[in-house]
């Protein structure tokens, strides 16, 4: 195949001015603006066709090009390429041209006939022909995916209204989900967008793929990320806790660019043409009925042929993104949220005013708790120190008995006795009342915060307030802070008090008064 080629109309001017005007080559290339070996050789080729002036003259264009150029099609010289597999196999991890190059041209050395002989094309024409290939396909399908590597996710624009009754009571949002190389295609519905129906929906897209790819590449929704940022995104730590335990990451594409995303924008596109659209009649009145109805539908669009592609999704997804996935944990991932706490003296920290025990050696560091619907997790450092279920107990405690300290183990300054004789520098009262608190426990160490919340309370009240509150409570028959508090707080302690101090009243002397001897 000649490298250039001349314009076939300045190919036709050039004869027609060699065989009917006689005129020399350099004449012709003169005036036709080529060059005169170009003028020389199409001459030549005229001649060996056996093309005279009135022949030239009746042909058209098409017709003189296969006369002079007789090269046969690529069908018959050189072997043909399917090149809609050579795409799909460069996305297979280590996977290059040289190497698919390589591979055609041994296949065709084992081909080769007599009969038909052919050959296979040289590297720079096979890497050309394939780019021609890739440009005639979609945008979308040009980038370069690696098998396995990324997986894109997004909401899709239109929703579905849930009807009860005839009334609204929702929408129901649709999730996609889309593979990177095959572009295999997952749609579930949630009742909203939050950072939860995001995991919870990403979750069931890797239990659907049966594995776990590199990536996962959703846009920038609040609900996942907290500061966008286009090279060093801040994601929330449910998002964080996620990709921990699938052993993948997540990198949002950049803020406003849905082209780095190409995968799931067209899978939303065919979700919304071949799903939504054929929902749209329906009365749906619960996201999970809205499931059941797009099962199907979703299974069928996976499996419809591409057009300039060999295969399916749902077949290329078994052969290239399917073996490369990385296998999914025993355990499906668990909302969770996080919050930091510090370990009180109790060997306890806080959630929801419920108190759980972590190791006394972590009395006064700040941990971090995971809260899921079940369990709450304490963390040190990233490391598990103590799980606990979880528990709506408000002011309760879930102890493990040897997160506790043995009695001689005991910190110094923190001492059932230290604490009773810290209520007895305020008042018996005070220190009967300590020891009521450590009693009524069955680990003292759950009666700490009271007791020390107890004394507090002098400072803000005065020692003898404190006491006679005290002595008011223990009259009473409780020995709770919060009572005692309140006390203090509605001067309950002042007026027992004047109560007692005030003398006792006797009745007066008087002429209409008739005294206790009258009625004997």
């Amino acid at each position: 195949m000649p490298a250039v080629r001349i314009n076939m109309r300045k190919l036709k001017d050039a004869l027609r001015l060699k065989f009917a005007g006689e005129l020399t080559h350099s004449q012709i290339a003169h005036a036709l603006g080529i060059s005169k070996g170009v003028v020389t050789k199409y001459v030549g080729l005229a001649v060996a066709a056996g093309l005279d002036a009135p022949a030239i003259a009746s042909m058209d264009e098409a017709s003189l090009e296969r006369r002079l150029l007789p090269s046969p099609s690529a069908s018959t010289l050189y072997a043909q390429v399917d090149f809609g597999r050579i795409h799909q196999e460069l996305g297979r991890k280590g996977v290059t041209l040289m190497l698919l190059w390589e591979e055609y041209g041994a296949q065709v050395g084992d081909e080769h006939c007599a009969e038909r002989p052919v050959k296979p094309w040289r590297y720079s024409q096979f890497c050309e022909n394939y780019r021609q290939f890739a440009k005639r396909l979609k945008r979308s399908m040009r980038q370069v995916h690696r098998a396995g590597e990324k997986l894109f996710i997004d909401f899709a624009g239109p929703t579905l209204p849930l009807m009860v009754q005839g009334e609204e009571v929702g929408r129901a949002n649709i999730f996609v989900a889309a593979m990177g190389v095959s572009g295999y295609c997952f749609a579930y519905a949630t009742p909203a967008q939050t950072g939860r129906d995001w995991l919870a929906a990403t979750g069931r897209a890797l239990n659907f793929y049966g594995g776990v790819p590199q990536l996962i590449v959703p846009d920038n929704p609040r609900a996942l990320v907290t500061q966008a940022d286009r090279y060093e995104p801040l994601l929330t730590d449910s998002v964080l806790d996620f990709a921990r335990h699938y052993g993948c990451s997540v990198l949002p594409a950049r803020a406003y660019h849905p082209q780095d995303k190409p995968k799931v924008e067209l899978s939303v596109l065919l979700v919304e043409r071949w799903i939504l659209a054929r929902l749209r009649k329906l009365t749906f009145t619960c996201v999970e009925e809205v499931n059941d109805a797009m099962t199907p539908l979703l299974q069928w669009l996976n499996q419809r042929e591409f057009q300039k592609l060999p295969g399916c999704r749902a077949s290329v997804f078994a052969q290239i993104d399917a073996p490369a996935l990385m296998a999914l944990p025993l355990q499906p991932w668990e909302w969770a949220v996080f919050k930091t706490v510090r370990v009180h003296i109790d060997s306890h920290v806080e959630f929801e005013g419920h108190r759980y025990s972590v190791p006394n050696a972590l009395v006064g560091l700040t941990l971090e708790l995971r809260v899921t619907a079940h369990a709450v997790e304490a963390l040190h450092r990233g490391e598990r120190v103590a799980c606990h279920l979880r528990c709506a107990h408000k002011g309760g405690f879930t102890t493990v008995t040897a997160h506790l300290p043995e009695r001689h183990q005991h910190q110094a300054q923190w001492t059932p006795e230290r604490l009773v004789a810290w209520g007895a520098q305020i008042g018996v009262a005070c220190a009967a009342v300590v020891t009521k608190m450590l009693e009524r426990q069955r680990h003292p160490e759950h009666a700490y915060r009271a007791s020390l919340g107890l004394i507090s309370l002098s400072k803000r009240y005065g020692d003898a307030r404190l006491e006679a509150a005290c002595t008011l409570a223990l009259g009473l028959g409780t020995s709770k802070y919060t009572h005692i508090r309140d006390m203090l707080l509605n001067r309950r302690d002042l007026l027992q008090a004047s109560a007692a101090e005030a003398p006792e009243w006797t009745s007066p002397s008087h002429a209409h008064v008739r005294g206790p001897g009258y009625y004997q």
